[in-house]
């Protein structure tokens, strides 16, 4: 049995595979020249490879727009987050306009939650139960990759003729699919081998005896929960609140200084989703069977330690990112869990003070062509204007060469709704720039309808609706305020000339 995750491993893995070339595509070597014949050795000089100048592509370091303890903010994470900050993912299902996002301003709120991530840290959230497991196993998880990335970097080998010859077997399979069914295959035994004698090396031993005892613990958290469930299958947090501390420190295995205890083979199987947990688990070979499953990762980990890998530089960078993460959610998540609801009261006071914001169905149809840049706009613009078809117009000029009318909200076009909303049916609109892909375009638009939509009158379809708008804003209010005070208590630097120029509509 194969976890899981050793299987994305193998994936993964598969992109260090060398690209040989085939046997036909190698030069026979030509016959030795005799050296003391001039003709031979020019002959011999020609066929000389020459010595091709080593181009390196220049390192360009990133440009740090802010300092903040240990914690630097490059350009590149500024741009990202105004990006991110661009789209009005907030404003869904509500009728609001999202305002420009300021460099300054977002570079700020950046700092804020480093800030936080700071505060997390001296408070010692780290220790917090929760995010122990998850940054345990994230750093489990990716120290074990590391090592089977580097075990089979230079082994993971397919040759063009192994490639050939598999396609022939099974014509179904193109060059792509029958490469990454031969690198799996490969891998696998790889793998397997691997741990044979990871296993071996570090002398696993079984505690067989306490077998018994796990099936029939695992039997009374799958039938007979502390808490009733509402499924038939074990949750993670049993395994806290349904084992005593003795069942948790239940030893099944050890090896090399290691152990693996109840607790981690119950975590083992948490991580499985449910149809695929073993049916046997009330069974002494059940028990064996998942802690075979178990035990890869750790064995993994160990040999990895033994190597070092544990100190590599990215790995413990990306560590740190995920403690980072953790980290600012539990800061926020703690500031935030006092906030009151509103009353009906209040609820009913704000709609009727902010009724435009769940006014329903505001919507515009209109058709587009998207277009590479400015210049291409303008022309496109010219060319409709002078009254050429909208359809072969697109098709000459467009990102997106087929198009259909279509339906567009507030909460789609965020900033962009405004000027599209002063266009009349059957005007078009441009050059303006929208959302394409993950970035910006210029796009000239084609207004075809438009529905002002209806003003909706309190009721308590949409009081869950309003209620939560209200939380929103006072969590986000209360959170902008803790930022201040933490920027105050924490020494940190802006350089507002390397972001003055950064415009949100024209970030590469």
């Amino acid at each position: 049995m194969k976890s899981l995750f050793l299987l994305q491993v193998i994936g993964l893995c598969s992109c260090f595979a060398a690209e040989p070339q085939s046997a036909t595509s190698i030069p026979s070597r030509p016959p030795a020249a005799d050296a003391n014949q001039p003709q031979a050795k020019a002959s011999a000089d020609r066929q000389k490879p020459k010595e091709q100048p080593v181009v390196q592509t220049p390192v360009v370091p990133p440009i740090i727009v802010a300092k903040i303890g240990d914690y630097v903010v490059t350009r590149q994470e500024l741009e990202q987050k105004l990006m991110m900050e661009l789209r009005p993912y907030e404003y869904e299902q509500y009728n609001i306009i999202a305002a420009l996002p300021d460099a300054k301003t977002v570079l700020v709120k950046i700092i804020a939650e480093k800030a936080m991530v700071m505060e997390g840290r001296r408070q010692n959230f780290l220790e917090d139960p929760e995010i122990r497991g998850v940054v345990r196993q994230f750093k489990d998880r990716n120290l074990a990759n590391l090592l089977l990335q580097k075990h089979l970097q230079s082994k993971l080998i397919i040759t063009e003729s192994e490639v050939e010859e598999k396609t022939k077997a099974d014509p179904k399979l193109d060059h792509a699919q029958a490469k990454a069914m031969l690198e799996r295959v490969k891998a696998n035994k790889l793998l397997d081998q691997y741990y044979s004698d990871i296993y071996a090396k570090f002398h696993v031993k079984k505690l067989s005896d306490n077998f018994d005892k796990a099936a029939k613990i695992h039997e009374r958290l799958l039938h007979y929960p502390k808490t009733p469930r509402d499924v038939g299958f074990i949750r993670n947090k049993q395994i806290d609140t349904d084992l005593t501390p003795e069942e948790k420190d239940m030893v099944l295995a050890t090896y090399g200084g290691g152990k693996l205890i109840l607790k981690d083979w119950f975590s083992a199987l948490c991580e499985m989703v449910p149809p695929r947990r073993p049916a046997n688990l009330n069974t002494p070979a059940g028990v064996e069977q998942l802690l075979d499953v178990a035990l890869r990762i750790p064995l993994f980990v160990s040999e990895a330690k033994l190597l070092g890998l544990d100190k590599d530089e990215n790995f413990l960078k990306q560590v740190k990112e995920w403690e980072d993460l953790h980290l600012l959610n539990k800061v926020r998540t703690e500031k935030v869990k006092d906030i009151n609801e509103p009353t009906t009261e209040q609820i009913i006071d704000y709609f009727n003070k902010n009724k435009e914001v769940f006014v329903a169905d505001k919507t515009l149809k209109v058709d587009q062509i998207w277009c590479q840049d400015l210049k291409t706009a303008q022309k496109v613009k010219a060319e409709l204007d002078g009254g050429k078809d909208f359809q072969s117009v697109r098709e000459l000029y467009s990102l997106a060469k087929k198009g259909a009318p279509s339906d567009t909200y507030p909460a789609t076009e965020g900033i962009f709704f405004s000027d599209l909303w002063k266009g009349e049916p059957n005007q078009l609109i441009g050059p303006v720039k929208g959302f394409y892909g993950e970035g910006v375009k210029w796009r000239i638009v084609k207004i075809l309808g438009k529905n002002p939509g209806t003003v909706k009158e309190y009721s308590n379809d949409i009081k869950d609706r309003i209620k939560w708008k209200i939380v929103n804003e006072r969590r986000n209010a209360l959170m902008e305020k803790y930022g201040k005070e933490l920027l105050e208590k924490y020494p940190h630097e802006i350089y507002a000339d390397r972001i003055s120029d950064i415009d949100p509509l024209n970030i590469p």
